[in-house]
């Protein structure tokens, strides 16, 4: 039997692996079995709205009710945790302005092209997307370039964010001061400068929905940051796999400083820079198996 509270029911076990698996398959989240109070706690208040007496309903629910994908966005919205900054991870940011940029222009210019893009997968309320496009336009090596910086998040709450693009002063605690410059004074905030935004793109994607990110075109460098740590191994597979084919040969992967492509893909060589690790795939058309140990 599931344990009472005033503010409504918890999960039992049996209720919790049903949620987790539906979450898990549709966006690739995984929650430990520790998590079963703040999963419960979290979504309780969905079965007030909604009228179920109870987390077996509430799944059922889910499943099969015609409003149960939209109520699956809305539990998905109060299970993610969306929580960034200006400048985040400031050592790999110096390697990608410093070392990856001049890299991927070279590489442009033997292709043929004056156009770079960058994609912030899983980019939140839009602190990273626009941190990439200041880099970008401060570099001084794209003048007259085609650049676009695309975030996709599977929040709609956070997008709706992002596209305001207005930001309280925790959003900027780690950026250094040259880059004021970039913001402007705003009711609740700074915003970013519409310099800034008009190479900035932002679009609702689930990373699970592989035939959806075609939309993201192929892109010189993937930001993905501390995100693929909450997927499970499978997921993880999978989502990098989309990485790869997004990625023109010679592209760029970065990851969150406590993240590895270690037991979920052989598809990248390992990059050392001055000051970070990052990922590219090869410039061969031959690929390792994606996956392989």
């Amino acid at each position: 039997m599931p344990i009472l509270y005033d503010q409504g029911p918890l999960m039992n076990e049996t209720e919790f692996r049903q949620m987790r698996d539906l979450v898990n398959g549709f966006c690739g989240i995984y929650f430990g079995e520790e998590a079963i109070t703040t999963v419960s706690r979290r979504l309780r208040d969905r079965l007030k709205i909604l009228g179920v007496a109870n987390f077996s309903q509430y799944h059922a629910y889910l499943r099969h009710h015609p409003n149960g994908p939209s109520e699956l966005e809305a539990a998905i919205e109060l299970l993610t945790t969306n929580e960034t900054y200006f400048f985040r991870e400031g050592y790999q940011l110096k390697a990608f302005a410093n070392e990856v940029l001049p890299d991927l222009k070279q590489r442009a210019f033997e292709r043929g092209t004056r156009s770079l893009a960058v994609w912030s997968a899983g980019c939140s309320s839009g602190e990273e997307v626009y941190t990439i496009a200041i880099l970008l336009m401060e570099s001084g090596l794209f003048e007259g370039w085609d650049l676009r910086v695309f975030g996709n998040d599977i929040s709609r709450r956070v997008l709706s964010k992002a596209r305001i693009a207005t930001y309280g002063e925790s959003s900027f605690r780690a950026m250094p001061k040259e880059y004021e410059r970039f913001f402007i004074d705003a009711p609740g905030g700074r915003q970013v400068h519409p310099k800034v935004r008009s190479i900035c793109h932002f679009g609702h994607l689930n990373l699970m929905a592989h035939g959806h990110t075609a939309i993201v075109g192929r892109v010189d460098a993937v930001f993905c940051r501390n995100v693929l740590i909450y997927f499970d191994a499978a997921s993880r597979r999978r989502v990098l796999d989309t990485f790869y084919q997004r990625l023109v040969p010679g592209g760029f992967l970065m990851l969150g400083h406590s993240e590895s492509l270690l037991n979920s893909s052989t598809a990248f060589e390992l990059v050392h820079t001055s000051s970070d690790l990052v990922y590219r795939r090869p410039s061969s058309s031959l690929r390792s198996t994606s996956g392989s140990p």
